[in-house]
C-alpha cells in the first residue's frame, strides 16, 4: 500500500464524482482512497477561477510513499491530585481545561457568564430592545467572544502544527464541518459555533471537569508568590494551579491582576471603524461576477502603509455578515462583526483599523491600567454621540472629505444608525492614518469608496500584555498562568486555543 500526494485545478463547483474522475485520470490506478490536505481558491484571474485541491491517495497500485502523517498532541493520562481552577470559557480557558482534564487533573473551569443557549436569548433581547445584559452579550458568556463572530481558524502562529490538529479535530468531533481540516481559510459560522461550544462543554464534564457558569473571578489570594485560592462570586475556590484566559476586554480582571501583582506592560493594538459594503460589490471586485458557482461570498484582506507611520490594515472580515453591538459593558459603544456558515447576508463588513500605542494616543508615557481607561473612555463617549447603542455612520467618501452628505444608510446593524462625523470622533492620528489606508485600499478594490464607516472598532487587540514566561507562567508567580488573547500574546480562536494548549501540556510535563 502507498501513498501520493498530487495537486489538482477543479472548478468551483466541482462535484465528488468530478474529483474522483481527476485522480483517475491524473493516476491512472482504479483501487484507490483519497484524502483532501488543502484546498485554496485560485481567484488571480478572473477569467479563470478554480480550486487548488492537494489530495493524498492511497492505492496498492502505488509503490512510493510519499505522504507525511500530521505530528499528533500526546496527552498523557494519569490521576493527578492537584486541584486546577481555570478562568474564562473562551477558546483559550476551555483547551486549557479540557486538555488538563484528559491529562487526569481536577479541572474547574469558571466563567462569568451562561451557558450559550441563554447567552443568544439575551443577545437577541438587546438587539430587540436595547436592553443590554452585563453578563451575556457579544464579549461575555461560554465561547467567549469568537462564539458570536464568523468563526474564522486561521492563524499567522508558527510552531503550533499539533496544537492546531488537536483543536481542529476536536471541533470536528463536537459537530464541525470536515472541510476546516484541510481549508486555507476555514471558518465556522456562528451557528455552527453555538452548537458546537455546547457540545464540547459535554466532553468536558463528560472527561470529569467541573463548568460552573455564572461564576464571576472576583480576586485572587496570594502567598509566597503562590495563589492559593480564587474568590469568586460564588464563593471561594482552592486551586494548587490557577490559569486565568480573561478575553481583551474584562476590565475588572485586568484591574485586579495588577492590584495583586501581576506584571503587564502596554503595546502596540488597532482602533478604528468598521466598513460595510454590499456584498455583490466585493463579488464583483474579487471575481468579476456577482456570484460563482460553490463559493459562497468573497473575501478581501487589505494592508497599507500609505501614511509611512502607522499601519492599516483590515481585520475580521466577514463576508455575507452582519456589523453587530459588540459592547462588553452598559453605556459603552463599540462594533465588531459576525457572519454565519454559509455567509448569505446582503453585506460584507470587516474592521479598518490603525495600529498605535497607548503612548502615542495619550500624548504621553502611561501605565497598563490607565491605557486600559483611556481606551474605555473613546468607547463611553461613542454610547455618549447619541445617548444610545446606535450606531455612528458616515460614508467612506465623506470620511476621506471630512464633510457629511449623505444621510440616508442602508446595514446590518441591528440597533439604528446614527449619521455621525466619525473624522472627529476618532483620535486625529488615527483618522489621518485610516484615510491615507482608505485611499490606498480604493486603488485595490473598484467601489470600495461608495461603503459605509460604522462605529468604534477597539478589540482587535489588547493595549497591554503580561509578563510571562514562555510556558505562559506569570512572571514572579510559581502557579499562577495568564493565557489567551488577554495574555497580549494571542489574537483570534486558533491562536487563543494553541497559547491555553501550549501551557496546559507545560504543566502536564512538570508533573
Amino acid at each position: 500500500m502507498g501513498y501520493k500526494t498530487i495537486l489538482l485545478k477543479l472548478p468551483t463547483d466541482y462535484t465528488a464524482e468530478q474529483l474522483r474522475k481527476k485522480i483517475y485520470k491524473t493516476l491512472r490506478i482504479d483501487n484507490f482512497s483519497f484524502q483532501i490536505e488543502n484546498k485554496s481558491l485560485d481567484a488571480r484571474k478572473k477569467s479563470n477561477i478554480f480550486w487548488l485541491v492537494k489530495v493524498v491517495v492511497n492505492s496498492p497500485e502505488i509503490k512510493e510513499e510519499e505522504h507525511t502523517k500530521t505530528e499528533e498532541l500526546i496527552i498523557p493520562y494519569k490521576k493527578r491530585e492537584k486541584k486546577v481552577v481555570v478562568a474564562g470559557s473562551g477558546p483559550a480557558g476551555f483547551f486549557t481545561a479540557f486538555v488538563l482534564q484528559k491529562a487526569g487533573f481536577n479541572v474547574t473551569l469558571i466563567e462569568r457568564g451562561s451557558e450559550v443557549e441563554k447567552r443568544g436569548r439575551a443577545i437577541s433581547t438587546f438587539e430587540k430592545t436595547s436592553v443590554f445584559d452585563p453578563k451575556n452579550n457579544y464579549s461575555f458568556g461560554e465561547g467567549g467572544a469568537g462564539t458570536f463572530s464568523d468563526g474564522k481558524l486561521t492563524s499567522r502562529s508558527k510552531r503550533i502544527s499539533k496544537e492546531k490538529h488537536f483543536i481542529l479535530r476536536s471541533y470536528v468531533e463536537a459537530g464541525a464541518p470536515e472541510e476546516i481540516l484541510y481549508m486555507t481559510h476555514p471558518h465556522l459560522g456562528t451557528d455552527n459555533l453555538r452548537k458546537i461550544v455546547k457540545n464540547l462543554r459535554v466532553k468536558f464534564k463528560n472527561a470529569g471537569g467541573v463548568f460552573l457558569f455564572d461564576t464571576m473571578l472576583e480576586d485572587i489570594v496570594v502567598s509566597n508568590q503562590k495563589v492559593t485560592s480564587v474568590v469568586t462570586s460564588r464563593g471561594d475556590l482552592p486551586a494548587d494551579e490557577v490559569f486565568i484566559a480573561p478575553g481583551h476586554s474584562a476590565l475588572e480582571t485586568y484591574k485586579m491582576l495588577i492590584r495583586r501583582g501581576v506584571p503587564f506592560r502596554t503595546k502596540n493594538f488597532a482602533i478604528g471603524s468598521r466598513m460595510e459594503h454590499a456584498q455583490e460589490l466585493i463579488n464583483v471586485a474579487q471575481w468579476g461576477v456577482k456570484k460563482l458557482p460553490g463559493i459562497k461570498a468573497a473575501e478581501y484582506r487589505l494592508t497599507s502603509r500609505a501614511d509611512g507611520n502607522h499601519q492599516v490594515f483590515s481585520f475580521c472580515m466577514c463576508p455575507g455578515g452582519v456589523v453587530v453591538p459588540a459592547t462588553a459593558y452598559e453605556k459603552a459603544n463599540i462594533v465588531n462583526g459576525m457572519s454565519f456558515y454559509k455567509r448569505g447576508g446582503r453585506f460584507a463588513n470587516a474592521a479598518c483599523v490603525a495600529g498605535i500605542h497607548p503612548d502615542e494616543l495619550a500624548g504621553k508615557t502611561v501605565s497598563p491600567v490607565e491605557a486600559l481607561e483611556n481606551l474605555q473612555n473613546l468607547e463611553n463617549e461613542f454610547y455618549r454621540f447619541s445617548n444610545s447603542y446606535n450606531a455612528p455612520i458616515c460614508s467612506i467618501t465623506d470620511f476621506l472629505k471630512e464633510k457629511n452628505h449623505k444621510n440616508n444608510f442602508e446595514s446590518s446593524y441591528p440597533l439604528g444608525l446614527q449619521p455621525a462625523p466619525l473624522w472627529e470622533m476618532l483620535p486625529a492620528t488615527v483618522v489621518k492614518s485610516m484615510q491615507a489606508g482608505l485611499l490606498d485600499f480604493k486603488r485595490k478594490i473598484r467601489g470600495f469608496e461608495t461603503g459605509n464607516l460604522l462605529g468604534f472598532e477597539s478589540k482587535t487587540s489588547s493595549p497591554v500584555q503580561v509578563i510571562r514566561e514562555k510556558n505562559g507562567q506569570v512572571e514572579n508567580f510559581k502557579n499562577l498562568y495568564l493565557v489567551g488573547e488577554g495574555s497580549g500574546y494571542a489574537g483570534g480562536i486558533i491562536s487563543s486555543a494553541a497559547d491555553g494548549i501550549k501551557a496546559a501540556m507545560s504543566l502536564i510535563e512538570h508533573f
